[in-house]
């Protein structure tokens, strides 16, 4: 179980690793100026980023979740849009659509496309529950393929593209729920919380003057594309990637021949697929190096497992009733699988 140290990684990728910790610091610095707190959604949305995943941020409104991720944007230099979902939202709105151009010298008409919103590196998709299946699985087929569709040719975006969405878990009257199988083309579910005492004094006391944080540039595009290569090739040893399966591998009450807990068997009605131990593997690659580590521990899985596993568990009755969340269980979860090293 011995793990890889600096001595055993190419040098490029030791010094890139030093980089990355650092600039990790100055994206907190930066976004300081203009968001209080909200340190471990930081932390969240960066390890999505460079994971190459996208997320869904679940808070109530005025949490900053829109200047969040377009102060992110401005300090990462990449392109920012934002869509508000609405019901009467169609495909083409997001995607862009052809329009008849004529051309001023000949005089002929020809079709030109006319590139939507999605045609950026940051995306925010406001409220995405808001909108019908059919617009909704428009933005999904991007987030998947990193292509769009229209008019019969396929355009790819721009590298890196990541989108957050946005869900308000308080009014659900006249929403359209995500389903499962598109809820797990999310990496992370990243739930923002109403800020401390002293964070709201302090944000009380810069929204209500005359200052304005000027934010610097950090990382570029290119940069963002080559640490999400450098993630790709973060070492992890065996026990851990044993770990971060067992832990998917226990939400099932079907398909594991180990069997599950019993608390699972109660309270889950389907488990997480192999996309969940996936993502905890790239998120523990992702915030280790985020913290400056060559390899990954089974306390990066453990950090991960609850913005991963948490919409990708569906339960029952049994819970609904009892008041249990998807939370509670993956916290029962991470107390009742052991740990490699620790017995």
């Amino acid at each position: 179980m011995s793990q890889p140290t600096a001595s055993t990684l190419p040098p490029d990728d030791v010094a890139a690793v030093a980089r990355v910790k650092e600039a990790y610091n100055q994206i907190r610095t930066e976004l300081a100026k203009v968001i209080v707190g909200q340190d471990d959604v930081i932390e969240e949305l960066l390890v999505t980023l460079f994971a190459r995943g996208h997320c869904l941020l679940v808070g109530v409104p005025g949490l900053a979740k829109t200047l969040l991720i377009n102060s992110l944007s401005r300090v990462l230099s990449l392109s920012f849009k934002r869509i508000q979902f609405t019901p009467d939202l169609m495909p083409s709105d997001i995607t862009g659509t052809d329009i008849i151009q004529e051309d001023p010298e000949t005089g002929r008409r020809k079709f030109q496309f006319l590139a939507g919103p999605v045609f950026a590196n940051m995306v925010l998709a406001d409220e995405i529950n808001r909108t019908p299946p059919k617009t909704q699985a428009a933005l999904l087929e991007a987030m998947q393929e990193h292509k769009v569709t229209a008019g019969g040719r396929t355009y790819t975006l721009e590298e890196p593209f990541f989108v957050m969405a946005t869900q308000n878990p308080i009014e659900q009257e006249g929403t359209y729920p995500l389903p499962e199988a598109q809820l797990d083309r999310f990496m992370f579910e990243i739930r923002i919380d109403y800020p401390t005492e002293i964070e709201e004094l302090d944000i009380l006391k810069r929204t209500t003057s005359s200052y304005a944080g000027q934010l610097s540039h950090t990382l570029s595009g290119t940069d963002i594309i080559q640490i999400q290569q450098l993630v790709r090739r973060v070492p992890v040893a065996d026990h851990v990637y044993r770990y971060a399966m067992n832990i998917a591998r226990n939400t099932r009450v079907s398909g594991n021949a180990e069997g599950a807990p019993d608390f699972v068997r109660e309270w889950i009605a389907w488990g997480a697929g192999p996309r969940a131990s996936q993502y905890l593997v790239l998120g523990g690659k992702a915030r280790a190096i985020l913290a400056g580590r060559f390899h990954v521990t089974t306390e990066d899985i453990q950090a991960c497992a609850l913005p991963v596993l948490r919409h990708r568990l569906v339960t029952n009755f049994n819970a609904e009733s009892q008041g249990i969340t998807t939370d509670a269980i993956v916290k029962r979860l991470l107390e009742t699988i052991p740990v490699p090293g620790s017995e």
